[in-house]
């Protein structure tokens, strides 16, 4: 990050700037221009009352000025205008100014006569332009200062806080050092009471964010130990009881229930602890066929279906393999199959292996189109009084394949059926 104020602010002053330029200009000009005009409309109203007042004897001589700079001419009442240039006789009454002559000129109407007046520009205009050439400089200079001072206070205001963002852009909280890079030394003791406070607050902030995450890491730690422990117990004791020779049929069958319960949850723990990791920490990964991982949970899927008229049916010859952990995939697949078997009461599923897509496709209740808008938000079940499922298995298989790179998409008629479909990159294709 630039250590200076960001492009759009240093856009802000630069405009800021030639606007304060431009209306010292413009200011600066009009003011001479009304100024110049001011002042020769005086000198013209002084020579006119002066020749007036010797021309009516009060003043004597009655002479027309005739200078350099100024030259009158006095046409007598009923006399011819001898003498007198002809622009000047068809000129209104009062003053005229000829800006690209030089000349401004006063035509005054007396019961005496009429008085024309020629006055030459060219020494005031000099004279105001070289006034207001130096009023310009002094005022762009004025500006320079004034924007230079703003700009280094604004730039030592906002400097501290690029500071800060670039000590929370390189913060890792799994790093361990949850403190330190938000340490206040970061602002010095002159900055601004609001830099300070909100330094404090990062600081703050960092630390709370640093507890929660160890306490995560506490959890998923002591949650894979606590739930494994019994779940271990669980199949080591079945697999005792399931070697005995004695045990009658109906509490073998039980056990074998059991040890696939076991197992799935052994899965979706597994798949818990794989959503509760950080993104960048990989999760132990194997290549591995997909066709043999949705084969073995179309075969315990089956059980859901013992008594209703549905057949559960694999096709497609595509075997392709993919680089994940296993249990991901089958923890995914699960999910779809036991909703395609909950909602479907007769007629049949269909599981489709593709190169790059596996398609579980049912003749269930299907979803209207409100269902299928919240499919994916947990704990939603457009039944509320329907007692299977807790609501976030589709959640789950959601998040899993976000989390591998997959997609997950749903289609369904209501009455008609659901199609789930798993799109996926695959390792190798047979």
């Amino acid at each position: 990050m630039p250590q200076g104020l960001p492009s759009k602010i240093r856009y802000a002053f630069v405009t800021q700037g030639l606007l304060a330029v431009l209306a010292v200009v413009f200011g600066v000009s009009v003011i001479t221009l009304i100024t110049r005009d001011a002042l020769i409309d005086q000198r013209l109203d002084v020579e006119a009352a002066a020749f007036w007042e010797r021309r009516a004897g009060l003043r004597p001589p009655a002479q027309l000025p005739a200078t350099d700079t100024i030259r009158g001419y006095f046409q007598a009442n009923g006399a011819a205008a001898t003498g007198i240039p002809p622009d000047l006789l068809a000129m209104r009454e009062g003053v005229n100014y000829l800006y690209r002559q030089q000349r401004a000129v006063l035509v005054q109407r007396q019961p005496a006569g009429v008085l024309y007046l020629v006055v030459r520009t060219g020494n005031v205009d000099r004279i105001m332009w070289s006034a207001a050439g130096g009023m310009i400089l002094l005022g762009l200079l004025a500006v320079l200062v004034i924007t230079g001072l703003t700009y280094r206070k604004s730039r030592s205001i906002v400097l501290p806080v690029n500071r800060l963002a670039e000590e929370v852009a390189r913060w890792d909280p799994l790093q361990g050092e949850m403190t330190a890079p938000l340490a206040l030394s970061a602002v010095s003791n002159d900055q601004s009471r609001e830099v300070r406070a909100l330094s404090a607050a990062l600081h703050g902030l960092a630390g709370r964010v640093a507890e929660f995450v160890q306490r995560e890491r506490d959890f998923t730690r002591d949650a894979s130990h606590e739930l494994r422990t019994p779940l271990t117990v669980i199949r080591v004791a079945s697999d005792m009881l399931l070697s005995d020779p004695a045990l009658p049929n109906y509490g073998r069958r039980s056990l074998e229930r059991i040890q696939r319960a076991g197992r799935d949850m052994e899965a979706v723990i597994d798949a818990f602890l794989i959503l509760a990791r950080e993104g960048g920490v990989a999760p132990v990964s194997e290549e591995f066929d997909v066709r043999d991982a949705v084969l073995d949970e179309v075969e315990k899927a089956r059980s859901l279906l013992v008594g209703k008229p549905v057949d559960l049916r694999v096709s497609g010859d595509a075997s392709p393999r993919l680089f994940a952990p296993p249990a991901v995939l089958g923890v995914v697949v699960r999910n779809l199959l036991r909703n395609a078997c909950n909602f479907t009461e007769h007629g049949a599923i269909d599981v489709l292996i593709g190169a790059d897509a596996i398609v579980i496709r049912d003749t269930g209740i299907g979803m209207s189109a409100e269902t299928l808008r919240h499919a994916f938000e947990p704990f939603y079940r457009a039944d509320a009084f329907n007692p299977m499922g807790k609501g976030f298995g589709l959640t789950i298989a959601s998040r899993l394949a976000r989390r591998f790179g997959w997609r997950l998409e749903l289609a369904s008629v209501p009455d008609a059926g659901t199609t789930a479909t798993i799109r996926f990159t695959p390792a190798t294709a047979a």
